[in-house]
């Protein structure tokens, strides 16, 4: 007799996706998590093509339900560059939705390596994992480009509800070039700060923040400058009796300091920054597709998604009906934490079980040397078998049940 399945009292946003990843989405959900979890989501459509049809509103839509629902697990998706535009004949080139959402929540995304035995750090001096966390707003993510096409004069221009304006020189163009403006805000810079202090207090973490406040005399000296006075206000007596620390420097120095250090600390940037050096953190570890992401909101709402992109590579031999082997952990750790945090939020503590369950058969699968294509390539395990993409699913399921 099949053993009941574990109900949800309250729904969680879905957000489909693109690719190799939106093929792993749903083979992660019907043999990982509906067979076992009476599964109840909002969905929406998140795949490059619904939202061109929709004409982005969908990514709204779907980042307005996580507000009221609390709890999202997103896929992977693409945002589009020309090439995209002319493959999938778009009505133009739209922002990432991955910048859309979070700058709807606000927040900061917090990204850690998965650790699994066999599967080391490629940098030796690394015993203990780094969190990165990454500002959810602003920067490149929410700019406005321009392509200048002739000589002329560019300026930045601010103008006061009272009429008044300022202006700054950004260039004299003397031909074609481009420019780009950004942007950011204290109350969100604010709750960064007050989201990373709170984590390293919550994980007995020390914290270090990075920018260029030396080039950026503005705009990342505004960063370090909430930073340190919301540590000193309300931070500093508090990590003084934990024993951490909060450290900041420049973010050249920071990554080198990164590279000799042990681990076992969170690394805050700003969004741009984030983004890249949490793909060199998890690639480091071990792969791309062995990190945890999740973006909480000050206001209460939790995103759960995968940190890399939609394996287009595999995608394309999966349409010629070759064979993969694409890594799904991250995707399967996506929704494990959504179930779990669903469970927290709800009192459902048979959810959060399930989550812990789901979690370490996958683990347990790899340490049994089980595995996908580009974990075999680097393990320390002796004679890895190298599983497909759906048979690395079915293999962490068989081990769910048992």
């Amino acid at each position: 007799m099949a053993e009941p399945k574990v109900q949800m009292k309250t729904a969680l946003v879905e957000m489909d996706g693109d690719e190799m990843t939106r093929i792993i989405w749903q083979m992660i959900k019907d043999d990982l998590i509906c067979p076992f979890v009476d599964l109840r989501t909002e969905y929406f459509d998140l795949g490059l093509k619904h939202r061109d049809e929709t004409d982005d509103q969908v990514t709204i839509d779907s980042a307005e339900a996580t507000r009221r629902l609390g709890v999202a697990v997103k896929c992977a998706t693409i945002t589009p560059n020309a090439a995209r535009v002319s493959e999938y004949g778009l009505k133009r080139m739209w922002k990432s939705p991955n910048g859309t959402i979070r700058a709807l929540l606000d927040g900061t995304v917090f990204r850690a390596p998965i650790q699994v035995r066999g599967i080391e750090p490629q940098v030796r001096s690394w015993r203990r994992p780094i969190t990165i966390a990454r500002h959810a707003y602003g920067d490149v993510y929410r700019n406005s480009e321009m392509r200048i096409p002739r000589a002329g004069t560019a300026e930045l221009v601010f103008t006061a509800e009272d009429g008044s304006e300022t202006r700054e020189l950004i260039h004299r163009f003397e031909g074609p070039g481009v420019i780009q403006g950004m942007h950011n805000l204290d109350a969100s810079i604010e709750s960064f700060a007050r989201s990373c202090f709170e984590y390293a207090l919550s994980t007995g973490q020390d914290l270090w923040f990075a920018t260029k406040d030396t080039i950026s005399k503005t705009y990342d000296h505004r960063f370090k400058d909430i930073f340190a006075d919301v540590y000193a206000t309300d931070y500093q007596a508090r990590f003084d009796q934990a024993g951490i620390e909060y450290f900041y420097t420049l973010i050249d120095d920071a990554v080198a300091r990164v590279m000799r250090s042990e681990g076992g600390f969170i690394w805050a940037c700003k969004n741009y920054d984030g983004d890249v050096m949490s793909d060199m953190l998890s690639s480091a570890f071990g792969s791309l597709a062995m990190m945890t992401s999740v973006l909480v909101s000050p206001h209460g709402y939790y995103e759960y998604e995968a940190a890399h992109g939609t394996v287009q590579r595999h995608y394309y031999r999966h349409l010629k009906g070759e064979p993969t082997s694409t890594n799904s952990v991250a995707t399967i750790f996506a929704w494990s934490g959504a179930l779990r945090k669903r469970g927290e939020l709800d009192g459902t503590p048979e959810l959060v079980d399930f989550a812990d369950r789901l979690e370490a058969a996958t683990i347990a699968t790899i340490e049994a040397g089980r595995m996908t294509g580009d974990l075999a390539r680097i393990t320390t395990l002796p004679r890895p078998q190298t599983l497909g993409t759906e048979e690395f699913i079915l293999a962490i399921a068989e081990r769910l049940r048992a």
